[in-house]
């Protein structure tokens, strides 16, 4: 009887760990199908902010913080192109206003002195009397469209020296250079004939000199032919 008692609770246990084992599976199984969640808290943040495309403009920083020196840095400022250009064309226009002022102020001086100029009239009627009397003008100022000795400029210069010999001259120096008898070439040129092209006008003197009104600096004198006709013109006779 025992013994048949002893065999029932062995089949009894038996049983029993085999539907635990057949149990545990099942609710194994059902545990890995379902899915897993996880969460993190973050601190609350106290000041909400709305426009996040700003662009920051600032920081602040701890004033004992160490940053290994870079914080005192001295960064060199740099500028812009346009910044650049706008720099340059303020200073070339304060340039340009400082040359004007200057020309002015050397016309002035220049007038100042041709008052005290006595004009001596021309003694003969001759290419000789022509070139005498041109150069008395030397340091009268150059004016741009003026034809008299209170300023002029090269044909204007020209125009005013003959017309004192009786001879009347176009009034630029491109119709200066078609007036008289062409002289061929300047082996052939005499004292008292003009030398022209399209940009400038002068008597010429002998020796390869000339009488002209150059520039507002340089006023009216003599120079070289060749330092104010570098290129090509043309030799007139009238006288």
């Amino acid at each position: 009887m025992k013994a048949k008692k002893s065999c029932a609770t062995l089949i009894a246990t038996a049983l029993l760990g085999t539907a635990s084992f057949a149990v545990l599976p099942v609710s194994f199984a059902d545990t890995a199908n379902q899915p897993m969640t996880s969460s993190r808290s973050f601190r609350k943040m106290n000041t909400v902010r709305k426009d996040f495309m700003r662009e920051s403009i600032s920081s602040n920083v701890d004033s004992n913080s160490n940053w290994g020196g870079i914080e005192s840095l001295n960064v060199p400022q740099t500028q812009s192109q346009a910044e650049k250009d706008a720099e340059k064309a303020a200073a070339k226009a304060a340039q340009d206003a400082a040359d004007a002022a200057a020309s002015r102020n050397s016309s002035r001086e220049q007038l100042k002195k041709v008052e005290n100029y006595t004009i001596t009239p021309p003694d003969a009627k001759t290419a000789d009397a022509l070139v005498k009397f041109s150069l008395q003008f030397q340091g009268y100022p150059y004016v741009y469209g003026g034809n008299t000795p209170a300023g002029w400029d090269c044909s204007g210069f020209v125009q005013y020296v003959f017309s004192q010999f009786g001879i009347s001259l176009p009034r630029t120096s491109g119709e200066q250079a078609k007036v008289g008898k062409a002289v061929q070439d300047l082996s052939y040129a005499v004292p008292g004939d003009i030398i022209a092209n399209g940009s400038h006008a002068a008597i010429y003197i002998g020796n390869g000199m000339v009488m002209n009104a150059m520039t507002p600096e340089s006023g009216t004198g003599t120079t070289s032919l060749k330092s104010v006709f570098p290129g090509a013109y043309s030799i007139r006779r009238v006288m």
